[in-house]
């Protein structure tokens, strides 16, 4: 038992150790191997890092090399996505430099640059699919988990693209821009088939079909099914008596989801249809809900329908155009103890929806002008042809209830501008104008100084101002006044950014990133408790500061060695309190590595992530409170741990015809940890999973 205990308290520090060793080791390797780089390659090719200079999209809206975007770019690619294990969107997202995730067993939110604030929505963020904005018309959420809209094993790479956008992108490009990309039917060449299983009763299967046909015709069909228990036992001690089952949740934890895709492409035109659906158990009795209730869930579709059209004519005019149709439902069912004496059921169901539907539409043209000029300009308009919320009781006649419908449209026009000063300056400006229907027009720049001295070897300096609209649950969303009210005077959060990039390729195998960054935060729309009713509400209350610094190394063999460590440091401050933000880890860590057991056949991806400790909502919550209960309520868990946790997977591939499999440990020390609760939860932290076991078979026909 003392033996244990030792071992407990030195885990922490021979992980650092290994971290260290980890970053030592990749920077003696510059001087190994040679320094010639091989020819450019796709992005998606495995040997990525020995491109010349890789190239990015999102950035500007066209293909400019990483070096020249004005952004610090992340791409990670198919290849990783297997070797590392990845099982959800999030995964991979917490897996990047600088990136958080926060689960509370509901749904995921990504955190970025020290900001992340408990059930946020991640809507500070933009994520696009293909270059669809999939953040939906309520919430304005992307939805990071298995809700994620997309299946994964479909993404060819995705482009990170950091710092703000809305100069080219309007709303939620606050905190970045992250793009995935799709496979095409040329990279199946018929079908393929895959399962997969793990711990909870967690099952996966997918077929998907592609093609590329002698009259350049591309075809991608697929369809895939989840199904997960999730943990049938979960204990929360602040439901520990014997009213509420000692605390134990049974059964409450589930994920279902189903997902079709197809996507065509001949010549100009691309097609591109989706539809993905979840359903998922709610085991921490949110909202004050009845505790151990089997029959809490919320369930998300998205879909979409697109047609794109790009061309580039021989005198550099490039036209690209855009029309999609768009889809999203939300609803949940929330149980509540009903009083039978006052004419109400037992048990009183409220039923939650939000519906949404919308038009997205886009054009522009671009032209280079010579070799040292490149300029874009376009128009976008996001017609919203229904945006409902409906809130109503089941058991209770005189509970409220809501029925709000609106019709927010808006549109845009932007402009881009790159221009080479001289040989090794690189000026890259963006302008974008959007009027909202409902508050009005707002102006976002972006503008960036890029010095390349040597061929490997670049320096930024990027300004950015961006804006984010509040949401139509943030403006009107009331449950009938039980948990929640609305707030119609909300208005626009702004950022301003500024950043400084340094970008050194070491060698042939090694690429190295240190970035600096401040922001200022005005306007934060925040969820508070109103003291007055006890009811949660949005508000523009707060304003925030917050600086870091970011440090990557990342390195690749031809033996097929490769991986990355990074190290993120960043502090954040509401200006009214001088706090600290809720959720706002001071230091991440992360190192990556694939080693070759047999070249080209066998691999094995470890992962060790670091987060540090986190300030949790139990002041707010006090605050929020009646005076005389302020000292009875939420006394555990000022701060959420920091933790290590660690990865691991053993991936083969061509052993056997086209078959592909893989063993994945998830929390292989079964570290127990827990993130944030927000003002919903009367938990302060929410504990996550224990040691998981995934095994995936892939075949090709």
């Amino acid at each position: 038992m003392k033996w244990g205990v030792a071992v407990k308290k030195n885990n922490g520090k021979f992980k650092l150790i290994t971290l260290f060793f980890c970053t030592v080791w990749f920077s003696q390797l510059a001087y190994i191997q040679s320094d010639s780089f091989s020819e450019p390659v796709s992005p998606t090719d495995e040997m990525m890092l020995f491109q010349e200079i890789p190239s990015v999209y999102s950035a500007s809206k066209y293909e400019q090399k990483v070096t020249e975007a004005p952004s610090s770019v992340s791409i990670i690619t198919a290849d990783e996505i297997r070797k590392y294990g990845y099982r959800d969107f999030g995964e991979i997202l917490e897996s990047i430099r600088g990136f958080y995730v926060t689960n509370d067993r509901n749904y995921k939110y990504l955190g970025v640059r020290g900001f992340g604030l408990p059930s946020d929505y991640s809507n500070r963020i933009l994520v696009l699919v293909d270059g669809i904005r999939i953040n939906d018309n309520i919430f304005d959420a992307p939805l990071i988990g298995t809700e994620f809209p997309l299946e994964i094993d479909l993404i060819d790479y995705i482009e990170v693209v950091r710092g703000p956008s809305s100069s080219l992108y309007g709303s939620n490009a606050f905190f970045g821009v992250i793009n995935v990309i799709t496979k095409t039917g040329r990279g199946y060449k018929g079908v393929e088939i895959s399962g997969e299983a793990g711990t909870f009763d967690t099952y996966k299967s997918r077929i998907s079909y592609g093609n590329r046909y002698q009259n350049g015709l591309e075809l991608l069909l697929s369809s895939s099914f989840f199904d997960s228990a999730g943990d049938e036992h979960l204990y929360y001690r602040e439901f520990d008596h014997p009213g509420t089952n000692s605390g134990i949740a049974n059964n409450s934890d589930y994920a279902r989801y189903k997902n079709f895709f197809t996507g065509i492409k001949f010549k100009d035109f691309t097609i591109q249809g989706n539809y993905h659906s979840r359903k998922k158990g709610i085991p921490t009795a949110s909202y004050g809900t009845i505790f151990n209730s089997d029959t809490t869930y919320t369930k998300d579709e998205r879909s979409w329908i697109d047609v794109k059209y790009e061309h580039t004519f021989e005198n550099r005019l490039s036209v690209f155009g855009r029309l999609n149709y768009n889809y999203y439902n939300y609803s949940g069912e929330y149980p509540y103890e009903g009083n039978p004496a006052e004419g109400e059921a037992g048990v009183v169901i409220l039923n939650d929806s939000g519906r949404g539907k919308w038009f997205s539409g886009e054009l522009q043209v671009s032209k280079s002008f010579t070799d040292k000029h490149r300029t874009i300009f376009g128009a976008s308009f996001h017609a919203n042809q229904t945006q409902v919320q409906k809130v109503s009781y089941t058991g209770a006649s005189d509970w409220g209830r809501l029925d709000d419908r609106r019709h927010n449209d808006n549109w845009a026009l932007f402009l881009q501008d790159e221009f080479n000063i001289s040989e090794h300056v690189i000026l890259n400006g963006g302008l974008r104008h959007d009027y909202y229907k409902a508050f009005g027009g707002t102006t976002n720049p972006r503008v960036a100084l890029i010095y390349n001295p040597l061929e490997k070897t670049t320096f930024k300096a990027i300004y950015g101002r961006a804006f984010r609209a509040p949401s139509v649950y943030e403006l009107y969303y009331n449950d009938g006044g039980v948990t929640a009210k609305a707030n119609n005077d909300l208005k626009p959060e702004t950022i301003n950014t500024y950043e400084l990039v340094y970008e050194q390729y070491i060698g042939k195998y090694l690429r190295g990133t240190v970035a600096g960054f401040y922001y200022t935060l005005n306007d934060l729309i925040k969820q508070e408790t109103d003291p007055d009713d006890g009811l949660l509400v949005f508000n523009n209350n707060d304003d925030v500061t917050a600086g870091g610094a970011e440090f990557e190394m990342e390195g690749k063999s031809d033996s097929g060695l490769e991986g990355s460590v990074s190290y993120t440091y960043q502090k954040t401050k509401d200006k009214q309190t001088g706090r600290a933000l809720s959720n706002s880890p001071k230091h991440l860590a992360k190192a990556h590595v694939i080693i070759p057991v047999i070249k080209e056949k066998i691999f094995l991806g470890l992962e060790e992530l670091y987060t540090g400790r986190r300030r949790t909502l139990s002041m707010e919550k006090q605050e929020g409170l009646p005076a005389g209960l302020r000292e009875e309520g939420f006394p555990f868990d000022r701060y959420a741990g920091s933790f290590f946790l660690t990865n691991g997977t053993l991936y083969t591939k061509n052993l056997w015809k086209t078959l592909e499999a893989s063993a994945s440990v998830y929390n292989l020390f079964n570290k127990k940890y827990g993130d944030l609760g927000a003002m919903e939860h009367f938990q302060n932290t929410i504990e996550q999973d224990s040691r998981t076991v995934r095994v995936k078979v892939t075949y090709a026909f």
